[in-house]
């Protein structure tokens, strides 16, 4: 096996901006590619700032213990991942990206997309939301427009969440999604999904901070729209925390280091009778198909990192204007890598 790599400051179509006024203009993140006998896969893990493990350090393990990954003996996915697990414990970014790879690789070595390695006998159908991050109403109201969506997924955590909503929903029909990436306190958090009950929202995510379980539970017992979590659920051992705190949770493969541990949240969510979701990062095409070969299992799709960018790296996947996202037949990802810098 053979493994090279490379970074990206992928640029975003508008700059992003999430609570407590954490904006970005481009989303950094790592491309890896592994070579086995005769295959090319390819993986991707962007980073995220508040998770302290930026590009340079994925870089910096994989380069140290590059000849680990090297000799491993690679023939399916889960011996990969506890390997790598072990290898780089303090990593599930660069986990992840080499998980991903790992997937693409196995399922071209056995002639199938990766959906088809897990789609149910009664698959789900799932569509993937559109984010529309913080700014001002104007400029929200125009982003919706430019780009007519069945879905969005808004952002807040401001003194004017409500006010917002109410402005933004004077303008479409659609569903909306809110992700308060932590934002609130819980009595507020009451009050705002209290009056978001009837103005289209579908649930709230991550409306707390990530330890403020007290809080959680009570607004577990009393909130009118279903909750998400998100910043609380990161690991695998997490799941289990968020029952009876969450309705659901949101994955993301990045934080819980790849396919292969998101695979059995999934599992245990469905044993503990909780809603999933699987959500974007700001992935390239890469990462982003990756997270819609998953759609079959889960409940709901946040896939839309491609639609946020205005750089890609990578094309395969199809973003229909009903929201579906058609992941390709070629086996594995489904991808094409292109290079942006190489064009």
């Amino acid at each position: 096996m053979k493994v090279t790599y490379k970074t990206y400051n992928l640029a975003f179509r508008y700059p992003f901006t999430i609570s407590n006024g954490r904006t970005k203009t481009h989303q950094p993140t790592l491309i890896v590619r592994l070579e086995h006998l005769g295959r090319v896969g390819f993986g991707e893990a962007p980073a995220i700032t508040y998770y302290n493990i930026p590009v340079e350090k994925m870089v910096e393990d994989l380069e140290r213990k590059r000849i680990f990954v090297e000799k491993f003996a690679f023939t399916e996915p889960e011996r990969w991942w506890h390997y790598l697990h072990h290898l780089f414990p303090a990593n599930p970014f660069l986990v992840c990206a080499l998980d991903i790879a790992g997937w693409d690789l196995y399922g071209q070595i056995k002639g199938k997309p990766l959906g088809e390695f897990w789609k149910p006998s009664q698959p789900k159908q799932t569509i993937t939301d559109y984010t529309i991050g913080i700014d001002t109403v104007e400029k929200m109201v125009a982003k919706m427009q430019e780009k007519p969506w069945p879905v969005y997924k808004i952002k807040l955590g401001t003194d004017n969440d409500i006010a917002i909503i109410e402005a933004l929903r004077k303008h479409t029909d659609a569903v909306f999604r809110i992700d308060a990436n932590a934002g609130w306190k819980a009595s507020e958090a009451l009050e705002k999904i209290t009056a978001f009950k009837d103005l289209g929202v579908e649930f709230i995510e991550q409306p707390l901070a990530k330890d403020d379980w007290e809080g959680m539970k009570f607004l577990y017992e009393k909130s009118p729209l279903p909750l998400y979590a998100d910043e609380a659920c990161v690991a695998e051992s997490d799941v289990d925390k968020c029952h009876l705190h969450f309705h659901g949770i949101n994955i993301k493969l990045t934080k819980c280091s790849g396919l292969t541990p998101a695979l059995r949240m999934i599992e245990r969510a469905r044993e503990l009778k909780m809603g999933v979701m699987v959500g974007s990062m700001n992935e390239s095409t890469v990462g982003s198909a990756a997270i819609a070969h998953l759609q079959s299992l889960i409940d709901y799709l946040d896939a839309d990192g491609p639609l946020l960018l205005r750089e890609d790296v990578a094309t395969g996947l199809l973003y229909e204007n009903n929201g579906n996202v058609v992941t390709s037949t070629n086996p594995g990802l489904g991808i094409t890598f292109t290079d942006l810098y190489q064009k």
